[in-house]
């Protein structure tokens, strides 16, 4: 799976140069502004773990560089810098038991930005693909009383008791929107994107309680962006 993301992403990468070395229209319009949403998170473990998807919050600042008219898409790179919350909550049978991890990340996405529809005052469909890093700044757990026991009276799983060993993270991370913009610069966002890690959480040795370790959310979030710099059109 990892090696088929892998290929995948370096497939956009080159079809993204491609399109950025066309002759187009040239555009130098760069907008800032923040971001702010909600994620679904689960940790893809091996051997699995029952999980339902754990709520976390995301915010942010974005910085959207558009670079190119080609025929009538807009191609813009765009950066993030994000607050996440990440982590996993446990499928518990006593439903009167709870057990959720909660990690606190900082994440860089990277992306290549592509937009059909009104450039200035109006709408503007886009899709935005491309790699993202990240590192664990923290983590916190909620559990109930059969969790607050000792391990050893409740055959307690290994992941209740290891804290994160591998902080950076990468991975690649995508997702389709709607730009609603104003004459005057002013632009306003809602999209929903999908991040698939190709690092784990904890070891994956032999050694290891886990093979595989790794988050996956989804993420629905609203931006809003100003335009510092325009085009003359």
């Amino acid at each position: 799976m990892r090696r088929l993301a892998l290929l995948l992403l370096s497939v956009v990468c080159c079809q993204m140069s491609t399109v950025f070395a066309q002759v187009g229209e040239p555009r130098t319009d760069l907008a800032v502004g923040v971001n702010g949403g909600f994620v679904m998170n689960k940790v893809s473990f091996y051997p699995s773990v029952k999980q339902k998807f754990k709520m976390g919050l995301q915010t942010g600042v974005t910085a959207r560089y558009t670079c190119e008219k080609y025929f009538n898409m807009l191609c813009a790179l765009q950066g993030e810098i994000n607050y996440s919350q990440a982590g996993w909550k446990e499928n518990v049978k006593d439903a009167s038991d709870t057990y959720q991890r909660t990690l606190h990340y900082v994440q860089v996405p990277l992306l290549a930005n592509l937009g059909f529809g009104r450039e200035r005052g109006g709408v503007k469909g886009f899709l935005v693909v491309g790699p993202q890093i990240g590192f664990c700044i923290g983590e916190s757990t909620k559990d109930g009383e059969r969790f607050n026991v000792p391990r050893e009276l409740v055959g307690g799983k290994d992941q209740h008791d290891l804290e994160v060993q591998k902080k950076f993270e990468y991975g690649i991370t995508g997702g389709l929107g709607m730009d609603v913009s104003t004459k005057n610069g002013h632009h306003f966002l809602v999209e929903g994107r999908y991040f698939y890690s190709l690092s784990d959480i904890y070891g994956n040795s032999k050694q290891d309680p886990f093979g595989r370790s790794a988050n996956t959310t989804i993420i629905a979030k609203v931006s809003y962006l100003f335009d510092i710099k325009r085009t003359k059109l």
